[in-house]
């Protein structure tokens, strides 16, 4: 089940507000992805320091399966770049929510939340997948 308190793209990025007064933000890919994707053993993610743009290609994701883009579900700056996942990349698996958060961003517009997905909408679009 997609936590409520995310946002959610249908490339299955989602994302979550956690300072709202500063507009921090973390962003991950979901159960259904790391799922769809199996064991993910490598990410290019954006650097720290760097913006990255709503719906635009933020980096990728590396399983024994395929090499899939990554999109940025906000607009920002890159605050920081979950560098555990760089020695243990199955953490996207193990935990997308949690432990296997991808970057940290400040995000430029949280108006642009309004365009996802809430937890609800996105189960509903998986489903019908």
């Amino acid at each position: 089940m997609s936590p409520d308190d995310c946002k959610y793209t249908q490339e299955h990025e989602w994302v979550k507000v956690e300072n709202a007064e500063r507009g921090q933000a973390l962003v991950g890919i979901t159960d259904y992805a790391q799922d769809q994707l199996g064991d993910v053993v490598y990410l290019d993610l954006p650097q720290a320091g760097s913006s990255v743009h709503q719906q635009d290609k933020m980096g990728e994701v590396e399983s024994v399966k395929a090499v899939s883009d990554l999109f940025s579900p906000v607009s920002g700056q890159v605050l920081e770049v979950n560098t555990d996942l760089l020695d243990h990349p199955e953490r996207v698996n193990e935990d997308p929510f949690g432990q296997g958060w991808l970057i940290r961003v400040t995000m430029s517009s949280a108006s642009e939340l309004d365009g996802l997905m809430s937890a609800a909408e996105y189960e509903s679009y998986i489903s019908g997948l």
